[in-house]
């Protein structure tokens, strides 16, 4: 049986996660919606939703986050020209698919590529609908990830997710916009943690070709198996060991990457838990970004045109 500190985990993102290593879920309270100011509507006069429609919360103090998303956005941070390697990555935060950790694993991700000359693109898809109360909510949420723990990928919160069409969407805007951004768009890939590696998984093995990634990160998602078809894109996985919601099964999907002869990397952390995003200090995770970085230019996928 799967624990209640599992739960909460993902209920509240794991946005503070070393406030759960010392006993309990970070405080939240009710946050003004950020200005966002650099935020694109995905499907131009055809995004459907209302941003009236969000419910933001602040963990300790400092990391927002949002449910009842209903209007989906993509967001570009993008390098200084001088080291901008002609890449981009859609990034895709976590939560369960009822939240999103738009602090946390979008736009503090995002500066990080950004800082290491790669474009980011902080993708905030539609989420399945959540009671307006917080503590409904979380009621509510804490049961529907109850029960799926044992086959994320096949439940009812990927299942009926927009997530993996948003993201889709991205990967398409992105590459349409390539030239605006000084992006070659043969190098465009996605990068999510939790339920967005759920939906960077999706959307790198069920797109067409305009709309696959050209990699994929895919930071603490399920591990679990499923056929990889030949061109699959180049995938880093990474995950801790120690992770509560997803408990170790070994790396199935890497395998079956293997198995499809396609490049892959594994990261399998001593310690991190579920959550650990950038990186929870004292521990190797805070390795993920340059790790990530240095497995892209391993692949090819940070040669400048203009390096010759």
């Amino acid at each position: 049986m799967k624990t209640r500190k599992a739960v909460l985990l993902a209920v509240t993102l794991a946005v503070a996660a070393p406030a759960f290593a010392q006993g309990g879920p970070p405080p939240s309270e009710p946050a003004t919606a950020p200005a966002e100011p650099g935020a694109i509507a995905l499907y131009g006069d055809k995004t459907p939703g209302s941003a009236a429609s969000e419910q933001w919360i602040k963990f300790a103090g400092r990391d927002l986050a949002v449910r009842n998303v209903t209007r989906p956005t993509i967001t570009p941070v993008l390098p200084d020209p001088a080291k901008a390697t002609g890449a981009a990555v859609v990034v895709a935060p976590g939560g369960a698919f009822m939240m999103l950790a738009m602090d946390h694993e979008g736009w503090n991700v995002a500066r990080a590529l950004a800082d290491r000359g790669i474009a980011a693109f902080v993708l905030k898809y539609r989420l399945n609908p959540t009671p307006k109360d917080e503590a409904e909510a979380g009621k509510f949420m804490g049961a529907a990830l109850q029960s799926e723990l044992g086959h994320p990928m096949t439940g009812d919160l990927l299942g009926k997710s927009s997530a993996p069409a948003d993201g889709k969407a991205a990967v398409a805007w992105v590459r349409a916009h390539a030239a605006q951004y000084g992006i070659d768009p043969a190098r465009v890939g996605m990068m999510g943690f939790s339920a967005g590696a759920m939906t960077t998984r999706r959307v790198g093995l069920d797109a067409d070709t305009p709309s696959r990634p050209a990699f994929l990160g895919y930071i603490y998602g399920p591990q679990d198996a499923e056929p990889v078809s030949a061109d699959a894109p180049p995938m880093f996985d990474a995950i801790a060991l120690d992770d509560s919601l997803f408990p170790s099964k070994g790396f199935p999907i890497a395998q079956a990457w293997l198995a499809a002869k396609r490049p892959v990397e594994i990261h399998g952390y001593q310690r991190g838990d579920h959550g650990f995003g950038l990186g929870i200090p004292g521990t190797t995770t805070t390795l993920l970004i340059d790790q990530f970085t240095a497995w892209l230019s391993m692949q090819g996928f940070l040669a400048r045109k203009d390096s010759k």
